[in-house]
């Protein structure tokens, strides 16, 4: 069976995870991240793009790409969650499942973090378990992606 891509696409400011507010994101970096996703992305059978950009257009464009591979997209948007309607409206290309991964509980932290404008499209939403989350993301995707076809 030849799977869907994923894409895993993170947002601003991930790329100093491990050093940026350990208190909020822990001490795992975002390498150490994407070596346990690859890792079960590969146990998985899964082809897999793993990103991180702080600039909006980079993020649209792969977001773009993703729609031209007809990829299923995990996205932690970070800081482009909460007011980035182009990011937003090209979102709106992928084909479900769309997962958004918070490693933080964006909805217990402070009133400009709790609404995120890619809950408003996305399949399901991941919220508060730290980096497992995107494991767990990953995880429900292939579960998606091996479901037979509608008749």
């Amino acid at each position: 069976m030849v799977r869907r891509p994923v894409y895993v696409l993170n947002g601003t400011n991930l790329n100093m995870l491990g050093r940026r507010e350990p208190h909020l994101y822990g001490g795992t970096t975002l390498a150490q991240i994407k070596d346990r996703v690859e890792a079960l992305a590969s146990e998985l059978g899964i082809t897999l793009e793993f990103r991180q950009t702080n600039h909006e257009g980079v993020m649209i464009d792969w977001i773009q790409e993703a729609f031209e591979r007809d990829a299923a997209v995990i996205i932690n948007p970070a800081g482009f969650s909460f007011d980035c309607i182009p990011i937003l409206d090209a979102l709106k290309l992928i084909r479900p499942p769309l997962v958004e991964v918070h490693i933080t509980n964006i909805h217990a932290r402070g009133e400009q973090y709790q609404h995120s404008l890619v809950s408003l499209i996305a399949t399901g939403v991941i919220a508060g378990l730290g980096a497992s989350g995107y494991l767990l993301a990953l995880r429900h995707i292939a579960e998606i992606l091996d479901e037979p076809a509608p008749a």
